[in-house]
């Protein structure tokens, strides 16, 4: 009998770096579908499954921050599945009056028609004040002028119960109009992604709770001419929903250093740990991340899926190519339908060798 458990399986595609699958407004949802189907176990971030006004809740999707992912992969956090997360919101006190009722409204619709578990609900005593940049390499990223206000009220949430927190804070309207309008034809890079990542980083940082970020901002006009990637963002008035569904089922961050006594714990309860990963799966490109880096000294098999990017840190950049032989953990797939394939084929233990041509002949050692 094949052995077909679940196959463990990160997937990760940065924020900010305009990915052809993945940089828009959850457009990387069915790839992320698809890959969990096949793995049965799939562990990924916010980019990936936040969707805008879209959402799609899957019971073999773990939805992990980014800054989480990379203490995963390095092993000093544990996953451990959750049936509900109780999620806080944190607003921010720049948010006007009805862009913050608008918000306020998502969530009691979430609580009325999805059952999900919210609140408490905290404004900030002043203003965070956001400001948007953009790196060389075209990737996009920003500051936090008052991380001392988001903290501390992030840290009042968790107080009062919230295992889980939802951001949501005001972002400057006067951003770069060409910018906004080549993402929104699809010919661009999310230009806020970037800074919700650092929020979000920077709470999961001090916290060690689940985290995502909803950007507050004022609603566009009508572009007759939309990429079908960024509509997702234009059927609504927040972005909160997709967050808050995500978070309501995200799993506990466990630190290893909490746990005494680490192989009684897995057996007691239902834990994830680095060393149950089978496969990363991650654009070209994008490959100079702590997750990854991590994954790749532990020999994880690394499927580097062709998913055009800003960032150039390829395969061949870092020489993993090189690394070629009877032996290799580095696999390409042109899409993620292919990766799906290559990731059916890892969890039921099937040779990748055997499915490509030419087969070449076994050698004997010298």
């Amino acid at each position: 009998m094949t052995n077909t458990d679940p196959l463990p399986t990160l997937l990760i595609i940065p924020t900010g770096i305009g990915c052809s699958v993945g940089g828009y407004a959850g457009d990387a949802i069915p790839s992320a579908r698809l890959l969990a189907a096949a793995s049965e176990c799939l562990i990924t971030h916010p980019n990936v499954m936040n969707g805008g006004s879209l959402y799609w809740p899957d019971s073999d999707v773990q939805y992990v921050e980014g800054y989480s992912l990379n203490l995963f992969a390095a092993g000093e956090v544990f996953l451990k599945p959750v049936r509900q997360q109780k999620v806080g919101i944190l607003l921010d006190a720049g948010l006007e009056s009805d862009l913050k009722k608008r918000h306020l409204q998502v969530a009691d619709g979430c609580v009325a028609s999805l059952g999900l578990d919210i609140g408490p609900v905290i404004t900030t005593e002043r203003a965070i004040g956001v400001t948007l940049k953009k790196g060389l390499s075209g990737s996009s990223w920003g500051n936090i002028e008052e991380p001392d206000v988001l903290l501390r009220a992030a840290e009042k949430l968790k107080k009062a119960g919230a295992t889980a927190i939802a951001v949501v804070t005001r972002f400057p309207d006067d951003s770069d109009e060409l910018e906004t309008s080549l993402y929104r034809k699809g010919n661009g890079v999310d230009i806020i992604a970037g800074v919700e990542a650092v929020i979000s980083h920077f709470l999961v940082k001090h916290l060690l709770i689940p985290c995502a970020h909803a950007p507050g901002l004022a609603p566009l006009p009508i572009d007759y001419d939309l990429d079908p990637r960024t509509s997702g963002e234009e059927i609504g008035y927040t972005f909160l929903q997709s967050v808050l569904v995500g978070l309501s089922r995200a799993p506990d961050l466990i630190c290893k250093s909490a746990i005494k006594n680490i192989e009684n714990a897995f057996l007691q309860v239902k834990i994830l740990k680095n060393t149950d990963l089978g496969a990363i799966v991650v654009p070209q490109g994008a490959l100079g991340g702590e997750a990854v880096l991590s994954c790749i000294e532990r020999f994880i098999p690394l499927i580097v899926v062709s998913n055009q990017g800003v960032l150039n840190v390829s395969s061949k950049k870092m020489r993993l190519d090189c690394l070629s032989s009877e032996y290799n953990n580095i696999l390409h797939a042109e899409n993620y339908l292919e990766a799906a394939g290559l990731i059916t084929a890892l969890r039921h233990g099937i040779n990748i060798k055997s499915l490509r041509r030419p087969i070449n002949c076994l050698k004997e050692l010298s």
